[in-house]
């Protein structure tokens, strides 16, 4: 691999693993959706794909006739690809730096709010008002916690945004101690941030190379 591919394929994943420890590291959990964690996540996969298949898959005829400006659409596809999975998924929400027994009464007091006719079933939560109905899925060895959709295809996406909102606002009042992966994560971002920086002062003119033959057929 060139300094130039190293460069293409770890920076994103440093940015990620960055990103990733520090909201591991923060003392309050951090809410999100599943499609915004399923697009970090193809952010993070980008320059692994850009230098592996669409490179390998690059019409070499179109390379020639528009040069650079191929790899416009070859990105766009895999954009629009990694959104349109994103969007077939089940409706979910993750809560990184949490255990499922601390999310339990937030949860609960999210959804009494939200929802008076609420009705657990085990792991599940049931709100008809809503639209709304998921189950409870802990992760204990990366302390997080996702709500993922049940019940087939009668989901309420609004349901889904106020369940969101609600639970961003209430965790903000919940303190946790920091996740001792985040160090983890955030030790190899470092080192990957390393390498493509080292990669980038020390041997320029082979960076510079590789950005010419990626552009030119």
């Amino acid at each position: 691999m060139s300094s130039f591919d190293a460069c293409i394929a770890l920076g994103p994943i440093a940015v990620y693993l960055l990103l990733i420890g520090r909201v591991n590291l923060t003392p309050r959990p951090f809410v999100t959706t599943g499609l915004r964690d399923t697009l970090t996540l193809m952010f993070a996969l980008a320059g692994l794909a850009i230098v592996g298949p669409l490179r390998l898959f690059m019409p070499t005829g179109f390379l020639e006739a528009f040069g650079g400006w191929t790899w416009l659409p070859m990105i766009g596809m895999y954009c629009t690809c990694g959104l349109l999975a994103s969007l077939l998924m089940r409706p979910q929400i993750v809560i990184y730096n949490v255990t499922v027994d601390q999310l339990r009464p937030l949860l609960e007091q999210v959804a009494s709010q939200l929802d008076a006719e609420r009705r657990w079933a085990g792991a599940s939560l049931l709100m008809p008002n809503l639209g709304v109905q998921f189950a409870v899925e802990p992760n204990a060895a990366m302390r997080n916690v996702q709500l993922v959709a049940v019940g087939g295809a009668n989901q309420d996406l609004q349901g889904w945004r106020r369940l969101d909102a609600g639970l961003r606002a209430a965790a903000r009042s919940l303190k946790v101690e920091p996740n001792p992966r985040g160090i983890s994560f955030l030790v190899c971002g470092v080192i990957l941030a390393a390498v493509v920086l080292f990669s980038m002062v020390e041997r320029p003119q082979e960076v510079a190379q590789g950005l010419h033959d990626f552009l030119s057929p």
